[in-house]
């Protein structure tokens, strides 16, 4: 037993500690930036331009606002350390 507790504080001493996601906008953000460009592509593969161009504009807005928002939240918790 005592050899199986040893094992266990040594694997936990080789991986430093998970974080938990701080902001889970952030993720969201991210797969609805995904899913955008995903769409998009679809369009432009089918070759509907004008509907891709659309969603190529709204790809940047929806990254841009996952960007602002890792940024914000870096800032917020950065300050309290």
């Amino acid at each position: 037993m005592e050899n199986m507790e040893a094992t266990n504080r040594e694997i936990k001493s080789l991986f430093p500690e998970i974080k938990r996601v701080r902001n889970p906008f952030v993720p969201i953000g991210a797969l609805i930036t995904a899913g955008v460009l995903t769409a998009g592509l679809v369009s432009f593969k089918k070759g509907n331009s004008e509907l891709g161009q659309t969603l190529m504009r709204a790809r940047v807005v929806t990254q841009g606002a996952t960007v602002a928002l890792m940024v914000c939240t870096a800032v917020y918790y950065g300050e309290k350390i």
